[in-house]
């Protein structure tokens, strides 16, 4: 099982602390990646509202690699820009595996781009519950005709404020990106 906290780590060898230099890192890195490789991306946020499009793009040459961004806050544009089904929303909630996993396809249906990078989950500070904490981040991934999610337990950090956990759960998709790119 990928150890999404174990790849940031051993990236930076850091402890726990992730800066603006680690996230340019891990997009350049990423970009670099889809531009050596020819690959195109999407993004598809929630939690994030465009973090992930907006460092995508401070890169140069991103123009290269970069399809489409769509930040969808809300259930009814979940389902209607990325096609999340009503009945997915219904039982399981915005901020959920299955969610992220629909988010990925929906992306991918809808860009046809080669790496589909999406995030829901709560970075607070309200809106929480003893079920589902602040810091619960479902980052989906749709690559090579395949989609997975990961879930990134940033409740396991509380000195992140709602900015800190919208900027780790960055640095851990384009970690995740990355290794997804070298595999």
């Amino acid at each position: 099982m990928l150890n999404i906290f174990d790849i940031v780590k051993e990236e930076f060898g850091k402890n726990d602390e992730i800066t603006r230099a680690d996230l340019d890192k891990s997009v350049n890195d990423v970009v670099q990646l889809l531009k050596e490789n020819r690959l195109t991306v999407a993004t598809g946020e929630s939690l994030t509202g465009g973090l992930l499009s907006e460092r995508i793009t401070s890169v140069s040459g991103a123009s290269e690699v970069f399809e489409l961004g769509i930040c969808t806050y809300s259930d009814r544009m979940k389902q209607n820009l990325l096609h999340v089904p009503s009945g997915i929303l219904s039982e399981y909630g915005a901020v959920s595996r299955q969610t992220a996993l629909a988010m990925a396809a929906g992306l991918a249906h809808r860009s046809g781009a080669s790496l589909c990078l999406t995030v829901t989950g709560l970075a607070g500070p309200g809106g929480g519950s003893a079920k589902l904490p602040v810091g619960t981040v479902y980052a989906g991934f749709a690559y090579q005709n395949q989609v997975a999610a990961a879930l990134l337990r940033l409740w396991e950090f509380p000195e992140l404020d709602r900015s800190g956990i919208r900027h780790m759960t960055a640095v851990c998709v384009f970690q995740i990106a990355k290794q997804l790119l070298l595999a």
